[in-house]
């Protein structure tokens, strides 16, 4: 299973996030099995903005790590995610956070997602999919 990050807090963020998992479906080589509930939280970091719509999307790929990452990042330039200061506000934000049991650490990429573990608003919506995650985590880092 590979799980993905999704939040948005430009305009209609709602709409942007089930434009982006209409995208992602789209792709003939990924298929969205589960989407979390969304939750709306506060900004982590960054100037000052307004509050995020958050979730996970839980998919299978024939994609290897890197065109799924290079998939969700025309996503976003789909979306008109505007990359600027770090932690700026977005219309979408699409993090892989797991990739099966892989660790990835490139330039580009790392898996399990860094800061995953510190941010309530990535695991309340993973643990909503998988109540096992945290052992999971554990047992790959």
């Amino acid at each position: 299973m590979v799980y993905v990050g999704i939040g948005s807090n430009l305009g209609d963020r709602y709409d942007n996030i089930a434009k982006a998992v209409k995208y992602i479906k789209a792709n003939g080589k990924i298929t969205v099995s589960r989407v979390s509930p969304l939750i709306e939280t506060d900004p982590v970091g960054g100037p000052l903005q307004g509050k995020y719509i958050n979730g996970v999307i839980e998919l299978t790929t024939e994609l290897s790590a890197d065109e799924l990452l290079n998939v969700l990042a025309e996503i976003e330039d789909r979306l008109g995610r505007k990359r600027s200061v770090k932690n700026a506000p977005r219309t979408i934000d699409l993090d892989i956070l797991l990739f099966d049991a892989q660790r990835i650490n490139t330039k580009n990429l790392k898996v399990p997602h860094p800061l995953m573990c510190e941010r309530e608003f990535v695991m309340s919506p993973l643990r909503q999919l998988c109540p096992d995650i945290d052992a999971f985590i554990k047992k790959i880092r």
